[in-house]
């Protein structure tokens, strides 16, 4: 095989500065070819000049690129923080985190830095808690030099000798229920040459997390261990929680700009497919190395582990970020939105934008409707007024691609919900057909419809209460209200006969 004259000489001048010791050169973006030397080359000298605090950020945002072209002594400062926070709509967890987000706080150091690393755990914390860092060459990531307990801080330094995207995790037993409740988040060793300026960065962390109660069960919701070590989860969440990327808190972006995610996988079990819909990914740095791949439509992030990928948007949209195993998206969560704003250019696509069919409720700005009537439930003070608003919001996003958001239906299709002589006649046929599913032939306003309604299985007793509650009140049907409880008696009762669905 050829080589072209450039490649081959860079790879003599490599060899030969390897052969005499002298530095190898800086890794680059384009390092798909080139030997960087690893932790062995890793070592620019002493740190110069003075310190330099690091700046760390929340998810989704990402710091500042260093903008340094020598090593700096960087002081992390990062505190552990136990706290409650919403996990989805009406359903909060005990989070234990690094700086009080799920993931935790971006670092972003340079390749030949030395971070000198200060852990502080809250006095209010019930845990010991630890941070091992898989950028970190030494014993434990760290692990073994930051035991530190409630009230306590911990100091260690290392020297970043690997450029990449690493994870870092708490790493004290039981290591995976530490992981498992929110402690962890990434780290980014730049090489010394910088990564290439890009438009926009985000960063994003996939987590699978194991609740006592079902998916979207209501109220604060404990940890489970048996359901961990069995690896089922309850949900399986980009950035900590249902919707942390969807509505009003979509990442954005503007057309004919290049966007770069720093993806991590939190785990503690599952391997990640990670997939943005109607994106081609131009490059991934796969497993955050210094290598590249082009042209991936899905890539694997394994648990503990974390790529780097960028596209450049030509179209506006909404894509949709997903786990491509596909029911952790629309049935436990791994789902989000990256909307990109611009002109359209019908060259490239010409097609219409329906945000519903892929994210479900999650296409609302927010459910605060939800959140609001599982509160009052909770006190025994939900009133009808909160059931329709609530019951709003969750069709919109599960019923209405089928049924329209008027209720009319679909021509010869799909059934109309709006002034429906079937609800009329049986109001608890709405409930009762969410929870069970409906299949075979069915006359509705005096026409014939025979498809398939598949059982919302996703759906909790007071969802589907909330969603009957809405449609019997709206488009003229006769009104009324459904409980949870009724909801509950009716998922215990088997399905009648040949409708049932499937």
């Amino acid at each position: 095989m050829r080589r072209h004259p450039r490649f081959a000489a860079a790879i003599a001048l490599a060899v030969a500065l390897a052969a005499c010791g002298g530095p190898a050169p800086a890794p680059t973006a384009d390092a798909g070819a080139q030997d960087t030397g690893g932790s062995r080359r890793g070592d620019f000298g002493p740190p110069q000049g003075e310190p330099v605090k690091a700046v760390l950020t929340s998810p989704p945002l990402v710091p500042p690129a260093t903008g340094r072209d020598r090593p700096a002594r960087v002081v992390v400062e990062l505190d552990v923080v136990e706290k409650v926070m919403p996990i989805s709509e009406g359903v909060e967890y005990t989070f234990w985190t690094f700086g009080g987000t799920v993931p935790g706080s971006f670092i972003r150091v340079r390749q030949g830095d030395t971070v000198e690393f200060h852990l502080r755990n809250m006095p209010d914390s019930k845990m010991p808690h630890n941070i091992d860092l898989h950028g970190v060459t030494g014993p434990g990531g760290g692990a073994t030099s930051s035991f530190t307990a409630p009230g306590h801080e911990t100091q260690f330094s290392f020297k970043a000798l690997n450029a990449g995207l690493f994870v870092y995790h708490c790493a004290t037993a039981p290591v995976g229920m530490h992981v498992a409740n929110g402690m962890y988040g990434l780290i980014l060793v730049e090489p010394p040459g910088g990564l290439p300026e890009v438009d926009r960065e985000y960063y994003v962390m996939q987590g699978d997390f194991y609740t006592t109660g079902n998916y979207r069960e209501k109220g604060l919701q404990p940890f489970d261990m048996e359901k961990a070590i069995e690896e089922r989860p309850t949900y399986v969440l980009f950035n900590g929680a249902e919707g942390a990327l969807t509505g009003d808190k979509a990442l954005q972006a503007n057309t004919d700009e290049t966007v770069r995610l720093y993806v991590g996988n939190g785990g503690p079990n599952l391997v990640s497919s990670f997939h943005v819909i109607g994106e081609i990914f131009d490059k991934v740095w796969y497993e955050g190395g210094t290598r590249y791949q082009e042209n991936v439509q899905t890539t694997l992030i394994p648990a503990g582990g974390a790529a780097m990928m960028e596209f450049h948007m030509e179209v506006p949209g909404s894509y949709v970020l997903v786990d491509h195993s596909l029911f952790r998206a629309f049935n436990k969560g791994a789902l989000g939105i990256l909307k990109a704003e611009g002109p359209e250019n019908k060259a490239i696509y010409s097609g219409q934008e329906v945000d519903a069919v892929y994210i479900g409720d999650r296409a609302q700005p927010n459910m605060q409707a939800v959140a609001s009537a599982a509160e009052s439930a909770s006190s025994g003070e939900l009133t009808v007024e909160q059931q329709i608003a609530a019951g709003k919001e969750l069709f919109l996003g599960t019923c209405s691609t089928c049924h329209q958001p008027t209720g009319a239906g679909m021509k010869g299709v799909f059934p109309p919900l709006a002034a429906s002589d079937y609800i009329a006649n049986d109001p608890a046929s709405l409930p009762r057909v969410i929870v069970h599913g409906l299949q075979g032939p069915i006359k509705v306003n005096g026409t014939d419809y025979d498809s398939v309604m598949p059982p919302m299985a996703q759906l909790t007793d007071d969802e589907v209460a909330n969603i009957s509650t809405f449609v019997l009140n709206s488009w003229g049907n006769p009104g009324g209200r459904i409980s949870k409880d009724e909801v509950a008696r009716l998922r215990d009762a088997a399905p009648a006969g040949p409708a049932a669905g499937h």
